[in-house]
């Protein structure tokens, strides 16, 4: 048969040459995911997928209008893609110059997790003890960049000293929020949805309102320190655990992020406690 003398020639090293080739383009494949993510690529990407099942459909059904709709979205998307995500597209290439080859160990993120808890931890309880009013989001799967993009950029290492220092009352940086990615101190005075349920109650300030906007559309984890009362809170998945103790805020912090990391995150956020005015 045509198709077992076309085999037959092969040797082991073609068997690994292939094999190698399939695993270099599954890398690339995925590098390319992780530089768009959180990214507004992403959805430029679930834009993409969309039009090729469409067309799919159309050969399949011999829907000829449909399927010549589609040949020229592929044919002239590529380029409108250029034009319209050039910054996206131009980070993206900054990224992958500054970025390493291979990831870092798991303990070593988990290190850096720890370490980045115990200065989230830190500087809450200055700020709780002394009423001065913060909020912090902490990025997760879903992107920030959007929302990044609206404060002052800094791409800082995080420190409780100069998340203390940021949210000073009367300093430039004070309003808005601190936004962590990659645990880094990405951007300051950024401007975070303000939550529109009508369930919120009328007891919460703008902090809190903006901390619920955000956990709504992206599972990050924000946090608040109320200016008037000093309480400390907590959102995420669209819900808010209020007036948390330092040891219990710092508990459900450390189950959520490091948790998560190895797939067991679970944890459920529920309205709690008494008066915190944002």
């Amino acid at each position: 048969m045509p198709f077992l003398d076309v085999y037959s020639d092969y040797t082991v090293l073609n068997y690994v040459a292939d094999v190698v080739d399939i695993l270099l383009v599954w890398f690339v494949i995925y590098k390319i995911i992780m530089l768009i993510k959180g990214t507004k690529a992403v959805q430029l990407l679930k834009g993409i997928f969309v039009i090729l099942i469409v067309r799919g459909i159309s050969s399949i059904f011999g829907l000829d209008t449909l399927g010549w709709i589609m040949e020229q979205a592929i044919t002239w998307g590529f380029l409108a893609i250029m034009i319209i995500f050039q910054p996206e597209l131009r980070r993206a290439l900054e990224q992958l110059g500054r970025g390493r080859l291979f990831s870092r160990s798991g303990i070593q993120e988990e290190e850096e997790q720890v370490q980045m808890i115990e200065s989230i931890t830190k500087a809450v309880s200055y700020m709780a003890k002394r009423r001065i009013g913060a909020l912090l989001s902490i990025e997760r799967e879903t992107g920030l960049s959007d929302y990044i993009e609206t404060g002052i950029p800094m791409d800082s290492k995080i420190s409780s000293e100069l998340l203390i220092n940021i949210f000073i009352p009367n300093t430039p940086l004070h309003d808005g929020a601190v936004i962590l990615q990659k645990r880094k101190i990405s951007a300051a005075a950024c401007y975070l949805p303000l939550s529109e349920s009508p369930f919120i109650s009328k007891e919460l300030g703008t902090r809190h309102r903006a901390a619920l906007g955000v956990s709504e559309v992206t599972d990050s984890i924000t946090i608040v320190v109320s200016e008037e009362t000093g309480n400390i809170s907590l959102t995420n998945n669209g819900e808010l655990h209020r007036n948390l103790s330092l040891e219990h805020f710092k508990d459900l912090l450390s189950k959520e992020l490091i948790s998560d990391k190895e797939g067991t995150s679970s944890t459920k956020w529920s309205w709690r406690g008494k008066r915190a005015n944002g």
